[in-house]
């Protein structure tokens, strides 16, 4: 296989571990024979590809993916093993992708307007149907 390209970043092809196993599910006697379900692994904190502070953002964004540091893709969708590698690649590399990005922080906001008359109006109809329900009141 090729080398992997992430953001500019060539991973090469010996640093990612091919493992390929029965899918099980639908297909009778292909199913059962053919290694069609595909497992990509890519150790990421060892391997050299990424700078250092790029790569310990990589691995805190990263975490409850790892195994051992190694981030895992498993992909049993098609019966085409081929089909199933492009996927496993695909899929791969947009998790690295993402786990490069700087989460955008959030800008606290006030309710507008119309939310606030909306939330009282809903507050008044409540109260107006539950006085509805208590026998009334003799004077």
């Amino acid at each position: 296989m090729d080398d992997l390209t992430v953001n500019g970043y060539r991973l090469p092809s010996r640093e990612l571990e091919w493992r390929f196993d029965p899918s099980g599910g639908p297909g009778g006697q292909h199913a059962n024979r053919a290694s069609s379900r595909v497992e990509l692994s890519f150790d990421l904190r060892s391997s050299g590809v990424f700078p250092g502070e790029l790569r310990v953002h990589m691995v805190e964004r990263l975490a409850a993916r790892f195994q051992n540091g190694i981030v895992r893709v498993v992909v049993a969708d098609s019966r085409s093993q081929w089909r199933n590698r492009q996927v496993a690649r695909r899929r791969l590399a947009s998790l690295l992708e993402e786990s490069m990005r700087e989460p955008t922080e959030r800008r606290s906001t006030k309710p507008g307007r119309a939310a606030r008359e909306r939330r009282l109006q809903d507050k008044r109809r409540r109260s107006e149907k539950k006085a509805r329900r208590r026998p009334p009141t003799i004077e």
